[in-house]
């Protein structure tokens, strides 16, 4: 058996076919690629406006940004994530405050960032940033309830979940992204992930007012329009008594960054988006073979049932010895992985204050959990020498 990694990109010839055409053409970057997987992708979530950056971090960092976000300002949100989640809250130098986790969903607790919320003043927090964890969908509903009643932003980190969705009260399918409940939304396109760009994000949102300020924050803080420009016509042109801009003007209004999507990324990402629903089907696929290879396997915790809204970006099971079912995994090239060490207990946030029992079940979960195989391409066989191997550890010894 080949090397069986826990997610690995797909790439078609008409992938390669739509990059070479780039290639080809007179745009690598800040060309017409750019929006139209822009367009795409918000008719993919069902937003009115997506923005295209450089990677998943970089639309963390414009969405704290653009929210304002300072020294002083407390931002909530969950210690089983991928570092970024929390560490765009830092970069603006914002103070971080996780709170503990579902032990059944894996997601934020809706209720202990409740009481966090009433323990402290009002105004105490600015923003929280809930995890579209494994491909989950949070109740953002519920957490819009939160963000109305205590006066905060919703950040939605749905970098696992592209094609995710939860049914609200009203029993509407909200798709991950649609900025029905989320001010923000965000995604990833690293390999591993539903839509591989190489690396690269997007931005999600329904207000034309943070549209326009990321626009203006993701190239340098520079604009080239004549309806918003601040500076004087006259001045543009270096003659007194101009009325029109010349064509070569462009103003700098924000302190901005270069986290651009180059067209031939975005020329990858718009050809993966294409056979998007076909890889959810078959991580769906591959999910319902695990669910039941392990159901009643009494050493295996796993999903309670399949979830019509898991985009399955990750599927996790807990295990006792997860050291030992680990090594013996990769010592038959199988190579699962831990989705993930708890923020909150990285030496850098350590040093900020936070301690072991502090996250209870964020802490329990990451003593037993592992992501085995999950990516479209994982075959029936691939998946079944998995599944053989998870069960050999555990009835052999």
């Amino acid at each position: 058996m080949n090397p069986i990694p826990y997610g690995r990109q797909s790439i078609s010839d008409r992938d390669i076919e739509k990059v070479i055409d780039v290639l080809k053409s007179d745009y690598l970057t800040q060309g017409p690629r750019i929006a139209s997987f822009e367009k795409a992708f918000s008719q993919y979530v069902g937003s009115k406006y997506a923005i295209a950056v450089s990677n998943g971090t970089a639309a963390l960092h414009l969405s704290t940004i653009a929210f304002g976000v300072k020294p002083g300002d407390k931002v909530i949100t969950t210690p089983i994530t991928f570092a970024a989640s929390a560490n765009c809250i830092r970069y603006c130098g914002g103070e971080v405050v996780f709170a503990d986790i579902d032990p059944e969903t894996y997601l934020l607790d809706l209720n202990h960032v409740r009481g966090l919320l009433e323990e402290a003043p009002r105004g105490t927090y600015s923003g929280v940033i809930p995890v579209d964890f494994t491909g989950r969908a949070c109740d953002l509903e519920g957490f819009r309830d939160l963000a109305k009643e205590f006066d905060l932003w919703i950040i939605e980190d749905s970098c696992h979940a592209p094609g995710g969705w939860f049914m609200d009260l009203n029993g509407t399918k909200q798709l991950c992204g649609n900025s029905q409940y989320a001010d923000l939304s965000i995604f990833s396109f690293h390999p591993v992930k539903h839509i591989a760009a190489g690396e690269g994000g997007m931005i999600t949102t329904n207000d034309e007012e943070l549209f326009n300020k990321i626009l203006l924050l993701r190239t340098h803080g520079i604009l080239k329009n004549d309806d918003r420009y601040l500076n004087t016509p006259d001045f543009a042109c270096g003659e007194p008594g101009a009325k029109t801009y010349p064509g070569w003007y462009m103003e700098m209004q924000e302190l901005g960054y270069n986290y651009r999507l180059t067209d031939f990324q975005a020329a990858l990402g718009e050809s993966q988006l294409e056979r998007a629903q076909d890889g959810l089907i078959r991580r769906k696929e591959i999910a319902q073979n695990y669910f039941e290879a392990f159901q009643g396997k009494t050493f295996i915790k796993g999903q309670s049932g399949i979830i019509d809204g898991h985009a399955y970006h990750l599927y996790v099971i807990e295990v006792e010895d997860r050291l030992g079912l680990y090594n013996y995994l990769r010592s038959h090239s199988i190579y699962a992985q831990i989705h993930y060490i708890p923020c909150h207990l990285m030496p850098y946030y350590r040093q900020l204050g936070w301690k072991e029992g502090d996250l209870p079940n964020a802490e329990n979960y990451y003593k037993h959990c592992l992501s085995l195989p999950m990516y479209p391409t994982l075959t029936n066989d691939e998946q079944d020498f998995v599944i053989n191997r998870v069960i050999d550890f555990y009835t052999s010894n």
